[in-house]
């Protein structure tokens, strides 16, 4: 593994154990060159999944870039990082288990919409907002109106 710090490719494996979420191991790292020292996560990978866009365009998922995007809805909101990482896992392992290797973006938009509509309305409505392509604050209306339940208004019953 190379140092972050130095660029070294000699580095040593000083700790390792199962991650918080089960479904990693967590090793410390010790780099000999320049005495810095990071962790690396080592995850199980059952398949290599691909993308494919709404243009038609095919890419490898990237864990990183949906952990970015889950980061981004949920940042300031009160949802623990452990709790992140098991709803990220199971997304990933729900994808998995799909049984294809290839995968429309919309179902993957609609999986973690799905987990974040059950762990934080905001950072739902945020990546919804990314996701559906809201222009206009009309868009965040209508979406709201179809989230709440049809409530008649106190005059009308």
């Amino acid at each position: 593994m190379r140092c972050p710090f130095c660029g070294n490719v000699d580095t040593q494996v000083k700790d390792s154990r199962p991650a918080e979420d089960h479904v990693a191991i967590r090793r410390r790292r010790f780099c000999p060159a320049c005495g810095g020292r990071f962790t690396t996560y080592e995850r199980v990978q059952l398949r290599d999944l691909v993308v494919i866009k709404s243009n038609g365009r095919r890419e490898d998922f990237d864990r990183d870039k949906l952990e970015r995007a889950i980061r981004i809805a949920l940042q300031k909101r009160p949802v623990e990082p452990e709790r992140m990482d098991q709803m990220i896992s199971g997304i990933i392992r729900r994808l998995e288990s799909m049984g294809e290797t290839d995968i429309q973006s919309k179902i993957i938009g609609d999986i973690v919409m799905e987990s974040l509509a059950r762990i934080d309305t905001v950072a739902y409505v945020r990546f919804a907002s990314v996701y559906k392509n809201f222009q206009a604050a009309d868009d965040f209306e209508k979406f709201m109106d179809e989230m709440r339940p049809d409530v008649k208004p106190e005059d009308e019953k």
